[in-house]
């Protein structure tokens, strides 16, 4: 990479980390501290932890969207300044609804699509998985930051603490992007990065990308859930939250052991089988969770509960990337952040009914319920290759347009293709047989 390519990595990383910090650092906190408040209620807990999924699962695509008419660089600015205000109205909340109203404001800040758009735009084709790569690295980064950070602060600062530090962040952001993010010097294909209604309505009915979609919304349900009971069933074996991140380290330091290990699977088994295994480690710990009686116990099903959670979350986009149709992938992939926040927003309102009358251990009997029809959904996904994405340009150029897509489209390991006029670009879905050299020669040769 060039030093424009890594400044755009970086600094974009950076902002991406922020608005994932928004969702979780409240997570392991906000379930103890929200009794502070005059009007507090279990359910008010659950819908201010749920509420920022809300407004990002219905902006996720119209942002993205945006930043292709209005600019990239416009509409993340836009998308700060929003979180910002919301994050200052929780900070200054007097009482649950002031809370839930400001997380519902975080949660506007809905600038995913926009943030990988503008970072396509300013990277270079060949250069451009290594920007994303450091990108993902960072989301999956501040999970576990997130974790950390949010339960020191909270006991520094209390909860307003939390909300204060995420504005100062997010005004910092703010000045990244206007000063640091390179600006925008053209416009990359735009099939494999943002959203297109269109599109979007026709992958919907897509059953194997339905599945995968519910997935995510049933992970990220089970990922708050769990967040609902577990700081709860700490403080009650006598670990106050001011130290309750002594025990989230070695819980996330060893299951990021446990996804290591089973990573290496991926080339001995399919992604299908993994899928069922991360699936039956959730169920597994959620029954653990529920039977331990001390902090040892618990840790350990802890472990075992992030190693399902951490795969899962590292494979699921990537197999919805692999069957999304060429050139459909920035629908595909927006249509699956929507149903991720809707899932965070689903487990708050779910978390906050059920422990108004039940136990954080009945809670979780009943989230084995649901992880089982999760078990029963995934048996009916569709084993699928592996494939290569390629965006060709410059084909708008060539003399004998029709020819070339013929020949491109005739080469060995293509599997499926779609040419989009408007970015001047051929997609392709290939395996290892494809020859991107010839094909480029392909195209420079008419």
């Amino acid at each position: 990479m060039n030093a424009t390519e890594l400044r755009a990595a970086l600094s974009l990383a950076f902002i991406y980390v922020l608005r994932m910090l928004g969702l979780f650092m409240v997570m392991p906190v906000l379930a103890i501290l929200a009794k502070d408040f005059p009007d507090y209620s279990v359910l008010m807990v659950g819908v201010a932890i749920g509420g920022y999924g809300l407004t990002q699962a219905f902006l996720q695509i119209p942002m993205g969207m945006f930043s292709d008419k209005f600019g990239r660089k416009p509409i993340i600015i836009v998308g700060l300044l929003m979180f910002c205000a919301g994050s200052l109205i929780a900070g200054f909340a007097e009482n649950m609804w002031m809370l839930v109203l400001g997380r519902i404001l975080q949660g506007t800040g809905a600038i995913a699509g926009a943030i990988m758009a503008l970072a396509a735009d300013v990277s270079r084709e060949n250069q451009r998985p290594k920007v994303m790569a450091i990108i993902g690295i960072a989301i999956g980064f501040s999970f576990y930051l997130a974790l950390l950070i949010g339960p020191m602060i909270a006991n520094l600062w209390g909860l307003s603490g939390i909300f204060f530090v995420t504005a100062i962040l997010a005004f910092v952001c703010i000045f990244i992007v206007a000063y640091l993010v390179p600006s925008q010097q053209s416009s990359a294909p735009t099939g494999d990065t943002l959203p297109s209604w269109i599109d979007v309505r026709n992958l919907f009915h897509d059953k194997q990308i339905r599945k995968l979609n519910i997935s995510v919304c049933l992970l990220h349900m089970m990922i708050t859930l769990f967040f609902m009971q577990l700081p709860v069933m700490l403080q009650q074996m006598g670990l106050l939250i001011d130290a309750q991140w002594q025990l989230y380290l070695p819980v996330l330091l060893s299951s990021i052991v446990g996804l290591t290990i089973l990573m290496g699977l991926n080339r001995k088994y399919s992604q299908k089988s993994l899928m069922l295994v991360s699936i039956v480690l959730l169920i597994i710990a959620c029954a653990g969770l529920s039977l331990s009686a001390t902090l040892i116990t618990l840790a350990i099903f802890a472990v075992v509960f992030f190693t399902g959670f951490n795969y899962l979350e590292a494979n699921l986009p990537a197999w919805v990337s692999s069957i999304a149709p060429a050139g459909k992938k920035g629908s595909a992939m927006g249509m699956y952040a929507s149903f991720q926040f809707f899932g965070a927003f689903l487990g708050g309102i779910l978390a906050g009914f059920l422990n108004q009358y039940f136990s954080p251990e009945q809670v979780l009997l009943f989230a084995i319920g649901i992880l089982l029809l999760w078990t029963g959904i995934v048996m009916r996904l569709k084993t699928v290759d592996k494939y290569r994405r390629y965006t060709l340009t410059g084909i708008g150029k060539t003399a004998n347009v029709e020819l070339v897509k013929n020949q491109l489209i005739n080469m060995p390991g293509v599997v499926d293709f779609a040419v989009a006029v408007d970015d001047d670009s051929i997609y392709l879905k290939a395996t290892s047989e494809f020859d991107l050299r010839k094909a480029q020669q392909i195209i420079q040769s008419k």
